[in-house]
């Protein structure tokens, strides 16, 4: 089997990439040979890798950004995903595709469902879901992996950035009315992992009977300052030098960003174990991992 790995650059496509190496052939081209923001070339290049699976993590991330880049986000984000859905559907390929919560507004606060009404607030979550929406349009066997707060021992986000101002200041002032699990890029590539393990080499029946959206994070939640408490505490207790004192606790108005994010991120997990039987990990439980993974590199 010919498993097209999208994004392997990024934080859950490299992730993906050792574990699928032992379920086929796994190719992860680089992004010039595979440019999602110039998705009316991505035909031709499908006909040239003929893969037997899509698996696409790649995206466009840049949250406030997307908000300066419409065009550019919905090309990645929505006509990309579009493109390689057409192409799946008329070849009988299955899709896996990576999404998020930020489809949702936010609003309440009970998990979010799989067929929970989307409602997204910026430019990112729009062309998110408008990527998804293509998917499902276009009708291959699919699987819509929705996951929140992705993080990763390795590249740009949160824990590392919290880890660099830990280490820079005396205190740090981090939003507390923003509830969602933090969900390490490694076990989301796991869950994908898991999946197409369970096919026995047969995704497209499995994810035919199966598949639509799945809903993927770690179990448990907290706010963006208890996760940022967890990561000082974390890496205090491996022995890694922080200036950090205090860890101050802000509400999200006081934290203005270009696009608006959701107060309330929470997934509902149900359908994770009852559809595949995957349990997930406790997200503070995660985190040690990760902290161990990078501690060697702090």
């Amino acid at each position: 089997m010919r498993i097209l790995v999208t994004g392997t650059s990024g934080q859950v496509g490299g992730a993906l990439l050792p574990l699928l190496e032992g379920q086929g052939s796994v190719l992860g081209p680089k992004r010039d040979a595979f440019d999602l923001s110039r998705p009316e070339t991505l035909g031709e290049t499908l006909d040239a890798l003929r893969p037997d699976l899509i698996v696409n993590p790649a995206a466009y991330t840049a949250v406030d950004r997307a908000e300066d880049e419409r065009e550019l986000a919905f090309r990645v984000n929505a006509e990309a995903p579009a493109a390689m859905a057409k192409w799946a559907a008329r070849h009988g390929v299955p899709m896996i595709h990576v999404s998020t919560d930020y489809v949702f507004d936010g609003s309440g606060t009970a998990p979010w469902r799989e067929d929970s009404a989307p409602n997204p607030l910026s430019v990112y979550g729009a062309s998110k879901l408008a990527g998804d929406q293509a998917i499902i349009a276009a009708a291959p066997a699919h699987l819509i992996v929705r996951t929140s707060w992705v993080y990763a021992a390795k590249g740009a986000n949160f824990l590392n950035t919290i880890i660099r101002l830990a280490r820079e200041r005396e205190e740090l002032r981090v939003v507390a009315d923003q509830v969602g699990a933090p969900t390490p890029a490694r076990v989301i590539a796991e869950t994908v992992a898991s999946v197409l393990g369970a096919a026995q080499g047969d995704p497209a029946r499995m994810l035919g009977e199966r598949g639509g959206i799945l809903n993927v994070a770690c179990s448990g939640e907290t706010s963006w300052h208890g996760f940022a408490t967890a990561i000082v505490d974390g890496m205090r207790a491996r022995g890694v030098e922080l200036k950090c004192e205090r860890i101050t606790p802000i509400l999200t108005a006081e934290f203005p960003t270009k696009a608006k994010r959701p107060a309330n991120s929470r997934l509902r997990l149900a359908r994770l174990e009852e559809a595949f039987g995957i349990d997930v990990v406790f997200w503070a439980a995660a985190l040690d991992r990760e902290c161990e993974r990078l501690v060697g590199n702090v």
